[in-house]
């Protein structure tokens, strides 16, 4: 499942989803990296 986290206050990475964290963080791999970080929440189009 492809999903999107942030690193830092300004950095974004979209990969694959390869596992979650006790403290609510997730964990994507792109290409050989796995990167740290909390999910982007999704918002509601009104």
């Amino acid at each position: 499942m492809l999903r999107t986290i942030t690193v830092g206050s300004c950095v974004s990475i979209q990969g694959l989803l390869v596992g979650q964290m006790a403290d609510g963080k997730i964990m994507v791999k792109v290409d050989e990296r796995t990167f740290v970080g909390y999910p982007v929440t999704k918002t509601k189009l009104v």
